[in-house]
């Protein structure tokens, strides 16, 4: 069973100051670690996500305090969770997910929260409003999550919704906003080249050169 407990217990018995130092400057001294790269971090929770799956319930209490816990894998292992018991979340769940989504903030766990966000938001309804909201939130990671959140939807793109929530973000000077577009217009590329290189052409004036560097990677000269 998982407990909090036992996952701090686990990760401390093989921890890795040397490498831990090591990934603590990568992320510019912004978290603790305990030096564990993926495969071994995930084969400490394997066992028991697979039995989280097999119950069906999710530990929100167990996830609050991994969250809050100064080491970067326990918030890992948070994205994995939810990764892994996504059918049985539910949208009145997004609310939960979205404070991990605006705390402890940086593109590791951002880039990973997205994917239960697009597979909770995929055939709700109120998925595209909410997602048009968060492109135009003041915090520009909540804005990231909006930019990606179709990310490998390919010929299930919404393309207006696209379109707008890139619209809204325009002429950002932030890099993570910028490199997010770039992705999202890449990754769009490999679906529908021809919409990607109209939208570019058209928002040729407003697209910074790092969002036209990276949505352009694929198109044909």
């Amino acid at each position: 069973m998982l407990t909090y407990q036992a996952l701090r217990t686990a990760f401390e018995q093989d921890a890795d100051s040397v490498a831990a130092a090591g990934m603590k400057k990568y992320m510019r001294n912004q978290f603790a670690f305990y030096g564990y790269q993926t495969k071994p971090r995930k084969a400490i929770y394997h066992d028991g996500l697979r039995d989280a799956k097999k119950s069906g319930q999710i530990d929100w209490e167990l996830l609050e305090q991994c969250w809050q816990d100064p080491h970067r894998e326990l918030q890992y292992f948070v994205c994995d969770y939810l990764i892994a018991m996504e059918k049985h979340l539910q949208m009145t769940d997004l609310p939960k997910i979205e404070r991990f989504v605006r705390s402890k903030q940086w593109w590791d766990t951002i880039d990973t929260l997205v994917k239960p966000i697009s597979y909770l938001t995929w055939n709700d309804p109120a998925g595209p409003t909410l997602m048009l909201k968060w492109s135009q939130d003041p915090d520009f990671w909540v804005r990231r999550v909006a930019i990606e959140f179709q990310l490998l939807r390919k010929g299930e793109t919404d393309t207006a919704l696209l379109a707008q929530i890139i619209e809204n973000n325009l002429g950002s000077q932030e890099f993570f906003i910028n490199k997010a577009i770039g992705w999202a217009l890449r990754d769009y590329s490999k679906t529908n080249p021809a919409w990607v290189a109209d939208f570019i052409n058209r928002h040729q004036e407003d697209l910074s050169k790092l969002s036209i560097r990276e949505g352009s990677k694929y198109l044909k000269n």
